[in-house]
């Protein structure tokens, strides 16, 4: 039986398990997958993923890069089996009763502690359904905090998959600003000074809804230095948005039925020209469109005007009236 689930499984995904057999150690019993793995974690957080190969792991460990493979097949075993190890992190019990917005607020956040504490989790491609212990124990977590919850399964597993995107997509831009920063040889652009600059450039006619966040100083702030937490807040709306549903569901009120994914725009020099052409004439429309306000408003002004000035006159008349009477 267990030969039948190791050939069954990926290399990587059976020495997970640990069902795939494993080669004697040597006399000094100093080489193993805990510590290839291990070694090469400990290489991608100070070098970063780019340098992890089987010959660094092997000179680290002080062994000949042959001796690797008695253990794992290729280097692409050793990064599934990193990226299993570093998603063993501590997990709720399971008599922990809590509201389910909760736990999956706290789910959600751990993807983020991971990227945070292994920066280059996410550059490992991902490759299929999850398939490994840790993996897997993640995501039992998460449904087991949706299990009293009106969804089906196909539902659960596609609200999994919502906050786990969500949580990696903003994991890695994070990890992206953060890195940039530490290697600018210059302070990022700040201040008013900056913020008048940036407005010369983004105007009302070209970008009539950014333009008012860049004179407002609000755009030159999105990169995390104001008080808004981007996560939670993006968080919150999509737990919202689950809410919604679930009680709809409880209540037993029609759910809108999910539309298809709209065809994709082919990538063509007629539909971008087309593209740009439209772009041009909406902004030319906008013009047009503020210089109708402008106009309407400077004729409003001349209406008024023109009633103060006969309003006056008129009364100049009556008060001459009445001084002749």
């Amino acid at each position: 039986m267990a030969d039948a689930v190791e050939d069954a499984l990926p290399r990587a995904v059976a020495l997970s398990w640990g069902v795939a057999e494993r080669p004697q150690r040597g006399p000094k019993r100093e080489l193993s997958i805990e510590r290839i793995v291990e070694t090469a974690i400990e290489i991608a957080d100070t070098e970063g993923l780019p340098a992890v190969s089987m010959s660094k792991i092997a000179t680290t460990l002080g062994f000949t890069t042959m001796s690797l493979y008695r253990y794992v097949t290729s280097k692409d075993d050793v990064l599934l089996l990193m990226q299993d190890a570093v998603c063993e992190i501590p997990i709720p019990p399971d008599d922990e009763i809590t509201d389910w917005r909760a736990g999956l607020r706290e789910w959600a956040g751990a993807s983020i502690h991971v990227i945070r504490a292994h920066p280059w989790f996410p550059d490992i491609p991902i490759s299929g359904m999850p398939l490994m212990p840790n993996n897997l124990a993640v995501l039992d977590w998460g449904l087991r905090v949706m299990q009293g919850l009106p969804l089906t399964d196909p539902e659960k597993m596609s609200t999994a998959l919502l906050l786990s995107s969500y949580a990696r997509a903003v994991g890695v831009v994070e990890r992206d600003v953060s890195q940039a920063r530490e290697k600018a040889t210059q302070p990022a652009p700040r201040g008013e000074a900056f913020t008048e600059a940036l407005s010369e450039l983004v105007t009302d006619v070209r970008f009539p809804y950014l333009a008012p966040l860049v004179r407002s100083g609000v755009y030159a702030d999105s990169e995390g230095d104001d008080e808004q937490d981007d996560f939670a807040f993006g968080l919150e709306r999509i737990l919202d948005g689950i809410q919604h549903y679930v009680d709809a569901r409880a209540a037993g009120r029609p759910v809108a039925a999910a539309e298809p994914r709209p065809e994709p725009v082919p990538y063509d020099k007629a539909v971008r020209e087309t593209a740009k052409a439209r772009r041009e004439a909406e902004s030319r429309l906008r013009d047009a469109r503020k210089r109708e306000r402008d106009a309407i408003a400077k004729a409003r002004e001349r209406q008024a005007k023109a009633e103060e000035k006969a309003a006056a006159k008129g009364a100049g008349k009556g008060s001459g009236k009445d001084a002749m009477g």
